[in-house]
């Protein structure tokens, strides 16, 4: 059925598969940074209208995944300013997640970054299903803050970070640091410690930084 004939909320809800399809395919490496984006080759693959991509663009644009190019939209390339801009924000945002965790965690929130860290743990030698579970992990700690605007604003964030398609689990010593401090972590918050749980997230954000530094350095 044609986008057109569909009443506003279909038309809204296309547009939001839309975006997150080609917000994952960015993250995935589908789509590279500085490709071409084309709005109707989208249309043609997704099977709908141009109106529905012409928002998830659009959106794509405002949540900077997307830039202008001399012929219409492409993958925004990230320099080395724009990721530690990135991650500063993220440092900040991450340490006010913690801290609202340890203050309002419930002990189902605390058991889910517990079997979340253990899931980490036993994936290793696997980057890519490190990064998923990472991924998880975080979102436990959004989840267990409690703090609606806080995890919408965070949800921007990670949609950024889509830009970013290789993993920092791919550097050495990337695997154990990371046990180590999700550990730290999930025992600030189940000790209700708010001002420990704020430290060990912020310097978590911030090896992961020099992580990911590492990579650009080394062209990755």
């Amino acid at each position: 059925m044609a986008d057109e004939a569909d009443g506003p909320r279909s038309k809204r809800s296309r547009a939001k598969i839309v975006y997150e399809t080609l917000r994952d395919d960015i993250k995935s490496g589908r789509y590279k940074a500085g490709q071409r984006i084309r709005e109707e080759e989208i249309a043609a693959r997704l099977g709908v209208s141009r109106t529905p991509v012409r928002e998830a663009l659009s959106r794509l644009q405002h949540h900077g995944l997307l830039e202008s190019a001399p012929e219409g939209l492409a993958v925004t390339e990230l320099s080395r300013n724009q990721v530690l801009e990135l991650y500063a924000m993220r440092e900040m945002l991450e340490g006010a997640a913690a801290r609202f965790a340890a203050q309002h965690a419930s002990t189902y929130d605390v058991d889910d970054l517990r079997r979340l860290a253990a899931s980490f743990e036993a994936a290793k030698g696997d980057p890519d299903r490190l990064a998923a579970i990472n991924i998880a992990f975080h979102r436990a700690i959004y989840e267990a803050a409690h703090n609606r605007y806080l995890l919408r604003t965070l949800d921007e964030l990670h949609d950024a970070l889509a830009l970013l398609q290789t993993t920092t689990f791919t550097v050495d010593g990337r695997y154990d640091g990371s046990v180590a401090e999700h550990g730290r972590i999930i025992a600030a918050i189940a000790g209700r410690d708010a001002d420990t749980a704020e430290r060990e997230a912020r310097d978590h954000i911030r090896h992961a930084l020099d992580a990911r530094l590492d990579l650009i350095r080394k062209g990755g």
